[in-house]
């Protein structure tokens, strides 16, 4: 039977058309797939770290074929049953830090896949190891399950002078835990704020600086003639303002450091002194906008402060012997969160607004920092240093961050034990959402 010309322009259309539509299909569930993959690798790394047993054994399927082979950086080269991966030594099982995965570059076919990527591991002392990573999966029960993998150290080569500090920006889901690394830098940053338009402020000698969230670009925030900001900095709740802690070097005071409370337009400008002493280091706003609260040392003494934006006189809240610090509103205005040593041990605290009616929240033996109500007044984050650093709220310590349910009082680690502490999360860090938390963990080189 012949087609006319008609007919053969017609099935040629619709041979095109269920082409061009399987393609799609297929480029989507590849799309898809890729996706669920590399969730797959960061659940399965950050469980190694976290300890979590169940959630890194479901991560793999131990097959006959599965093999896991490694090279150090002298040559020496470990050959592994896939086995092991259902049971890892306790001893290297769980021991914290952090790892970064870039370059990844993916193969699917039907229910097989490959990945290979880059990989930087930091443990909690901040040391680096690098590696090239191969790794292997199967589609189980429509479950993508890893089965094999090899991974080659190396040192990395680093051009110009030497990278001493490297900050990662990173952010944290209070759900499901997953850590993503919004931007590595080989220099100090610090204290990020989340703003509602998606992007942070950060701190960086002495400069404030803002990163886009989507284009993951950094740009200098004016901040007039304060080029000497700490990592003490905090967006006002109507997104107005931004209150700052700068070094005022014409301060008359005797004091070694004069750093001193501001407060400037969000978008840059002119900054304005609301504290009249140093040392001030602000901390939070009330709800309305129209007051911060710091710490304040006066006389010898760190006590929480709070004074109006249009000036006046500073306020005493706390009269404790010992270092009150970090003090951060509830959104209802209810409440100030604060760390205090006044046990003689850090611990978090909260009290009415007033500086009335104060209370003990945490009983551990963490040393713990900085408490921030989440937006929904549902949980507070903090940073918990895992050991005894008494008054002191050091660089370059063995930290975590910890949630805790305002409600019930449960705690929950939400990251490993990591190498981070000031910097990390000194002011508030909430995304708009309540639903993750934007931190600072570092290495040495």
């Amino acid at each position: 039977m012949k087609l006319s010309l008609l007919h053969r322009l017609l099935l040629g259309i619709i041979f095109s058309i269920f082409f061009l539509i399987t393609t799609e299909e297929v480029k989507a569930q590849n799309t898809s797939d890729s996706l669920q993959i590399i969730k797959l690798l960061q659940k399965e790394g950050l469980a190694w770290r976290m300890g979590d047993l169940e959630g890194f054994t479901s991560s793999w399927q131990e097959r006959p074929y599965g093999r896991i082979m490694s090279s150090s950086k002298d040559g020496n080269v470990m050959n592994i049953p896939a086995s092991f991966m259902k049971t890892p030594p306790k001893e290297i099982f769980g021991n914290g830090g952090m790892v970064i995965h870039t370059n990844h570059k993916i193969g699917i076919y039907e229910k097989s896949a490959w990945v290979s990527h880059d990989e930087v591991a930091i443990d909690k002392f901040g040391k680096e190891n690098h590696t090239y990573e191969m790794r292997m999966l199967e589609k189980v029960d429509n479950q993508w399950k890893l089965v094999g993998q090899s991974a080659h150290s190396f040192n990395p080569k680093k051009e110009g002078a030497k990278i001493d500090t490297t900050s990662y920006i990173q952010t944290v889901d209070i759900t499901s835990g997953l850590i993503e690394t919004v931007l590595s830098v080989p220099v100090l940053y610090e204290a990020p704020n989340w703003h509602p338009n998606n992007y942070l402020i950060v701190n960086s000698k002495g400069k404030l600086h803002t990163l886009d969230l989507d284009s993951k670009e950094l740009k200098v925030l004016d901040s007039g003639f304060a080029d000497k900001n700490n990592n003490d900095h905090v967006i006002s709740p109507d997104n107005k303002w931004l209150g700052i802690s700068h070094v005022d070097q014409n301060d008359p005071s005797p004091k070694a450091y004069k750093s001193a409370v501001y407060i400037m337009p969000i978008e840059g400008g002119k900054p304005k002194r609301l504290t009249p002493e140093v040392m001030s280091f602000l901390h939070g706003w009330t709800p309305d906008s129209k007051t911060v609260a710091y710490t304040g040392e006066r006389n010898g003494n760190f006590d929480i402060y709070t004074i109006g934006i249009n000036g006046g006189k500073e306020k005493r809240l706390t009269k404790t012997d010992g270092l009150d610090d970090g003090p951060d509103y509830s959104p209802d205005g209810k409440y100030i969160y604060f760390n205090s040593y006044r046990t003689g041990y850090m611990q978090i605290w909260r009290m009415r607004a007033n500086g009335s009616r104060p209370e003990q929240l945490t009983f551990d033996e963490n040393s713990n920092w900085f408490p921030h109500p989440s937006p929904d007044g549902k949980y507070i984050v903090y940073i918990a240093y895992t050991s005894d650093e008494k008054q002191n709220h050091l660089f370059g310590k063995q930290v975590k961050l910890r949630l805790m349910d305002i409600e019930t009082k449960e705690i929950k680690d939400i990251t490993p034990v990591f190498f981070g502490g000031q910097g990390t999360i000194n002011v508030p860090s909430w995304s708009p959402d309540s639903k993750k938390i934007a931190f600072v963990s570092y290495s040495i080189n």
